[in-house]
This record gives structure tokens, sequence and C-alpha cells, in this order.
């Protein structure tokens, strides 16, 4: 396996899953994460080793951006599919645990997608996708303290929508 092969294995999940959290469609999710490693392969020679994750990244983040704005001029509905997505598979768990965890997946879901960018791309390359700040810094080309402040802005805004969201439905 060449150095291109061994890269590719070692981000594609990342970057798949961090395409379905922001376009909560796995086929468009695909075929963004095709796209940004076919860019990866063109681009190969020019990007630092070490800082591949970062770009990966970016390039990713821009990519969903850009089908999100395709989808809105096209006026087209989306569907949220959270199932599958980064989630640990247990043994056996319960039918009760189950549903709290799709409940809880989906208010998180509808929660994240009422936060505006960049909040919701750093919060999530955070706390879904555990990047350190340093690599999130690389990867949306933001200086390391502008990233710091916008996580914990995030973080507050996302608290607050979760509470919107949870006390609408129990209302």
């Amino acid at each position: 396996m060449n150095d291109f092969e061994k890269q590719v294995h070692q981000y594609q999940d990342r970057i798949y899953g961090f395409a379905c959290y922001f376009l909560k469609d796995q086929t468009v999710a695909q075929d963004i994460t095709q796209d940004v490693f076919i860019k990866f392969w063109e681009h190969y020679d020019d990007i630092d080793r070490d800082r591949a994750l970062g770009w990966l990244l970016k390039v990713t983040r821009n990519a969903c951006i850009d089908q999100i704005r395709k989808r809105k001029t096209r006026r087209k509905s989306v569907t949220v599919d959270s199932e599958n997505l980064n989630r640990a598979e247990s043994q056996g768990p319960s039918p009760l645990a189950e549903t709290q965890a799709s409940d809880f997946d989906e208010h998180l879901n509808a929660a994240l997608d009422n936060i505006d960018e960049p909040y919701r791309s750093v919060v999530v390359l955070r706390e879904v996708q555990d990047l350190k700040y340093k690599e999130i810094a690389e990867a949306l080309d933001m200086p390391l303290n502008t990233v710091k402040v916008y996580i914990h802005r995030g973080r507050k805004k996302l608290r607050n929508q979760l509470a919107e969201v949870l006390d609408h439905e129990a209302a």
C-alpha cells in the first residue's frame, strides 16, 4: 500500500463522518468524500503530510457548504438520518436505551442545524470528530485563539438550542 492509500484509509472515516454531520445525507456525504479524495490526489504533491487532515477537512467543509447552497437554490427538502453516524455499537442495548439515544441524536441534529457557521463546524470538529484545537485551526484556516472562542460560543449556542428543542418538545 503506498503513502497516498494509507492516508486515505487513515482519514476516510473522519471525512465521511464530518460530511454526514454537516449534510445529514449519507449518500451525498459519500459523494463529497469521494470528491475530496480526488482533489487530495490531484494536489497530493503540494500538501504537507503533517497537515493533510486539516487540508482534507477544509476542502470537505467547503464542498459541504457548496452542496447546501445548491440545495437551497433547488429548494429540495432535506431528510435527517442520524443513524450509524459515529455511534459505537454496544452489545445488545435495550430498546429504551436505543430510543433515548435516537431521540438525543435527533435533538442534537436539530440543535446543530440552528447554529450558524462557523460555530457549527467548530463544534462538530471538536465534539464529534474529536479534533484538537490546533487541528481545527488548520482545517478552518483560523487563528488558534479564534477557534477557542468559537468553540466556547458554539457550545453555549448548542446548549441554548438543546434547551429550546427539549423545552419545546416537553410543552
